[in-house]
């Protein structure tokens, strides 16, 4: 084998199948996608929960639109044990409870 050969063998199995730009999304248009607020986008980043976004420059953050996509697609839309949000957890309290905290 020629290395001229071994070489593009090489990068062939290498390169990703599908060769191109990826799309980057400001945090106005992933909003836009995502309905959800900025302080929740960026809790659910921090937590694991969204696609981690990238500097492209000290004050330029870009999510990729292929991992939203992705994101999306493994969301499931109706989990029983998915959390609820703050005090929403507790169930089985009289009507006229729920909100209200213990002021032992």
């Amino acid at each position: 084998m020629t290395a001229e050969i071994r070489h593009e063998a090489e990068t062939n199995d290498v390169a990703p199948a599908k060769s191109g730009p990826r799309r980057m999304l400001n945090e106005k248009q992933v909003l836009a996608i995502v309905p959800v607020g900025r302080t929740t986008l960026f809790r659910m980043e921090k937590s694991g929960r969204f696609p981690r976004s990238t500097y492209i420059s000290p004050n330029r953050r870009v999510w990729f639109e292929d991992e939203i996509v992705a994101w999306q697609a493994a969301v499931d839309e109706f989990n029983p044990k998915r959390g609820r949000g703050k005090g929403r957890s507790r169930r089985g309290l009289p009507s006229g409870v729920e909100g209200k905290a213990d002021t032992r």
